[in-house]
């Protein structure tokens, strides 16, 4: 029996290397380009949910470890406050994030903000 070949319809795992060959979305203007999964595996601070990251991956929301490391500070500002459930704006995106978990629960980006209403949120935090 053969081994089956990798299917590249299919989302990489997060904290899985990106499979070879497999094209990278560019960040911001300026910023280096890296692998959203190489960026997640780098953290012991804010997870993110498997919803998150295909929210991330379907809007092309560039994750770098700039941004994720202003997240984590702003995550810990809502702790530090004692929130329990925050929106967390970092530049032109709002991640909805379990404090308690420190787990983003989802991310929306500019295009798609004014079409949503963030409910059993406590604080905000802008990062």
């Amino acid at each position: 029996m053969s081994v089956p070949l990798h299917n590249p319809a299919l989302v990489t795992p997060i904290g899985a290397p990106a499979p070879a060959g497999r094209d990278v979305r560019p960040g911001p203007v300026g910023s280096p380009s890296v692998p959203f999964a190489d960026v997640m595996g780098k953290t012991d601070g804010v997870r993110f949910s498997s919803h998150a990251a295909q929210r991330l991956e379907r809007r092309g929301i560039p994750m770098d470890p700039p941004t994720l490391q202003r997240l984590d500070d702003g995550v810990r500002r809502a702790a530090g406050k004692g929130s329990r459930d925050a929106v967390v704006l970092v530049d032109q995106t709002a991640f909805v994030v379990s404090v308690a978990n420190k787990t983003v629960i989802t991310a929306v980006d500019r295009q798609h903000m004014k079409d949503h209403v963030f409910t059993n949120i406590d604080s905000a935090v802008i990062a």
